[in-house]
C-alpha cells in the first residue's frame, strides 16, 4: 500500500506541474504571442504522464478499496489546475498520520 501511495503522490505532483505549465505559460504564449513551442513540447508529455497518473490512481484505489465514484473523482482531479495537488494532500492525509508527515528525515 505504501508503494502505491508514493507512486500516486509523485505522479500527481508531476501531472499538476505539467498542467500548470501548459495553462499558465503555454496557452498564453500560444494564443497571445503566437508561439506554440511550449504547448508542442509539454502537451504530449502531459498527455502521457496523465495516462500514468490514471494507472497509479487505479492501482491505489484498488489497494485502498475505494468506491468507484471516489476513484473517478480523484482521476478527474488531474484535469483541473491545482486540483491534483489538493487531491494528493487529501488522499495522503487519509493514509499517513499527521505526525509522520511532519517528521524530519534526519
Amino acid at each position: 500500500m505504501q508503494g502505491a501511495l508514493t507512486r500516486y503522490r509523485i505522479i500527481a505532483w508531476i501531472v499538476g506541474v505539467c498542467l500548470l505549465a501548459l495553462v499558465v505559460v503555454g496557452m498564453p504564449l500560444k494564443y497571445l504571442a503566437d508561439n506554440p513551442v511550449v504547448v508542442a513540447a509539454v502537451g504530449p508529455a502531459h498527455g502521457f504522464l496523465f495516462m500514468v497518473y490514471l494507472v497509479a490512481t487505479f492501482d491505489l484505489s484498488r489497494r485502498a478499496h475505494w468506491p468507484f465514484g471516489r476513484m473517478i473523482l480523484v482521476m478527474l482531479s488531474g484535469t483541473i489546475p491545482f486540483l491534483s495537488f489538493w487531491a494528493e494532500r487529501k488522499v495522503t492525509r487519509e493514509w499517513v498520520p499527521a505526525a509522520e508527515l511532519t517528521k524530519s528525515p534526519v
